[in-house]
């Protein structure tokens, strides 16, 4: 186990390097100059060169891309204040700390990103399991022909389609909007449950088709028959079998989506006006926001990363004939 933690580790290391440099230098290749956002309408000269030396801007970029990296781990004095390690530096166009802004919005993407699990996991399983064991039937038949349809639809199109029906027309609900769990969970379920429905349908329809196909295939190996032959009731089988074996590639998906979740779900959380992490990264493009958005995409990468990781780890423990060696 210790060998393996190392070598995905050093992995995870290798390729969150890749990504920041990717990010970093494909940002300068857009023809914009970050230091216009600060310099204000009568923007001379000597004000625009005094805010690339604030902002290190006047650097080579590789050189600049050494510093951002040291800096992380090391922390730094900006004209703008102190930033202990971890340090990604000032945002360029509100000039606060990106980490503790970072850190002031996960909350609401962690509430939107594990409501939503909850949400696709519960339908999205337990319809593709009784899909499967009704397999040929009706219900079998409606919900493989949900999921494809399901999976046609797009966050933008629902989103809006629900607040229509929900919101505006019928005041069912109230505006969507992030409460603290802390302060009131009444309010903060409430305030996510549209969100949660919207984002977890493409999930759900996904899921439901994963799950039936992987139950299927389960229930066709020699140990599921030979379980059967030995007389075993077919619901015994179903879920002491077949089930647990068909977890493997659920699992692998949920790691992967899970640590996109957390990165920030862009599309929902600008349609319903919720200020996490998706949305962070939007304004940081739309603003030309360099060390915010190296911020949020170091920050993605690095939970997609370490969900891969523990996906591995557990693969041991669902299934005993997997080895992490």
């Amino acid at each position: 186990m210790l060998r393996f933690l190392v070598r995905r580790t050093l992995g995870a290391v290798v390729i969150l390097l890749f990504i920041s440099a990717f990010t970093f230098f494909l940002f300068f290749a857009i023809p914009h100059d970050p230091a216009l956002l600060s310099c204000g309408k009568n923007c001379t000269p000597d004000n625009l060169k005094i805010i690339h030396h604030n902002l290190g801007l006047d650097h080579p970029v590789p050189v600049q891309y050494y510093l951002f990296m040291v800096r992380i781990f090391t922390g730094h004095h900006f004209p703008a204040g102190a930033c202990p390690a971890p340090c990604f530096g000032y945002s360029f166009a509100t000039s606060e700390p990106v980490w503790p802004t970072l850190m002031d919005r996960l909350p609401t993407t962690l509430s939107l990103a594990a409501g939503a699990m909850v949400v696709f996991l519960l339908f999205g399983l337990g319809t593709g399991m009784l899909a499967a064991w009704k397999r040929g039937t009706l219900i079998d038949k409606t919900f493989s022909s949900a999921s494809l349809v399901l999976s046609s639809m797009q966050i933008y199109f629902v989103g809006p389609l629900v607040l229509a029906l929900v919101v505006w027309n019928n005041h069912i609900l109230d505006q969507p909007k992030y409460v603290p769990l802390t302060q009131n969970p009444v309010s903060w379920f409430n305030g996510l449950l549209i969100p949660w429905c919207v984002l977890s349908i493409l999930f759900t329809a996904n899921y439901t088709r994963m799950a039936r196909s992987t139950m299927l295939e389960q229930l066709q190996e020699e140990h599921v028959r030979t379980a059967r032959a030995k007389g075993m009731s077919s619901r015994y089988v179903f879920f002491r079998y077949a089930w647990r074996g068909s977890l493997i590639p659920i699992v692998t998906i949920l790691g992967i989506d899970l640590g996109s979740l957390l990165g920030g779900a862009m599309i929902t959380e600008y349609t319903f006006q919720l200020s996490g992490l998706g949305q962070l990264a939007l304004q940081s493009v739309s603003h030309t926001d360099l060390p915010m958005l190296m911020g949020v995409m170091l920050f993605s990468a690095f939970m997609i990363v370490l969900f891969n990781i523990i996906v591995d780890a557990v693969y041991a423990f669902i299934d005993p004939r997997i080895r992490l060696s």
